[in-house]
């Protein structure tokens, strides 16, 4: 789950068990405890009083093919949201997962690892905090960009940042984008040179205070992003930062592949 849990509620107690312990606050485990066929209903809620909902069902041990167990893992999240900055002293949040409807269409999703909305939520309050970034400047752009801190969460990556319109002129930016870029294509013919491939890696998850830039004018963000284990030596890891009139020339700015701060860091 996205957050700390506070009560789980098994339908069928007799057919299934759900284990759940404080020393993992965001897990539940569950297995069939009946070698029959079982259906039962699970009830989750967590600390913001979000209630999620699903449906457990076993074949059965008296099926073919069902001498190994299999085991699985379903991530739930909230539908990702785009913050838009008001007038207030305090920066506008996303919704909390409360006030999203209770089903769970859509949102069982594999996956590794998982940042936790609070966690997010601190980073980018930290990089608002920054009162006077250090600007890197970019030919023939009109803004300018500040890197913040980098932290490894479990198994992504979160990098937090800020854009300066330098100009004269408003600025329109767009959501940030993580590449890897380096890999060699290997070669069909020998008359032609390897090409260069360039990929686009996950956004988990993204913060932006405003995509609107007035002269003069700063935007706070932080992306939440899923970094792969390992990269080629010709590979390199790029924040992508482009402004809405010219996507196809975006300002890359050079990322370390291991994020110098773990998860606990200060």
């Amino acid at each position: 789950m996205p957050e700390e849990i506070t009560s789980v509620i098994l339908g069928s107690t007799g057919e299934f068990k759900a284990e759940h312990n404080e020393g993992e606050p965001e897990y539940v485990y569950v297995k069939p405890i009946t070698k029959e066929a079982a259906q039962s209903n699970l009830l989750i809620a967590t600390k913001s009083g979000q209630h999620v909902t699903l449906e457990l069902v076993s074949d059965g041990a008296g099926l073919a093919n069902q001498s190994q167990p299999v085991d699985f893992l379903i991530e739930y999240r909230a539908s990702r949201s785009f913050l838009i900055a008001d007038d207030s002293p305090t920066p506008a949040m996303p919704s909390r997962p409360g006030k999203q409807p209770d089903h769970d269409t859509g949102a069982g999703e594999a996956s590794s690892g998982f940042v936790p909305l609070s966690s997010l939520d601190e980073e980018f309050k930290q990089q608002q905090k920054i009162n006077a970034p250090k600007w890197t400047k970019w030919q023939d752009k009109q803004i300018e960009t500040s890197i913040g801190d980098m932290r490894q969460l479990i198994n992504d990556s979160v990098i937090s940042y800020s854009i300066l319109n330098s100009s004269n002129e408003p600025v329109e930016i767009v959501p940030p984008q993580i590449q890897i870029t380096g890999r060699q294509a290997a070669k069909k013919k020998k008359k032609e040179g390897k090409g260069i491939i360039s990929d686009q890696l996950e956004i988990r998850d993204y913060r932006l205070s405003t995509t609107r830039l007035e002269p003069g004018e700063r935007a706070d963000g932080v992306v939440v992003f899923d970094r792969p284990n390992f990269k080629e030596s010709t590979e390199k890891l790029f924040l992508q930062i482009a402004q809405a009139d010219q996507v196809d020339r975006p300002v890359l700015i050079r990322l370390p592949f291991t994020p110098p701060i773990s998860g606990d860091g200060k």
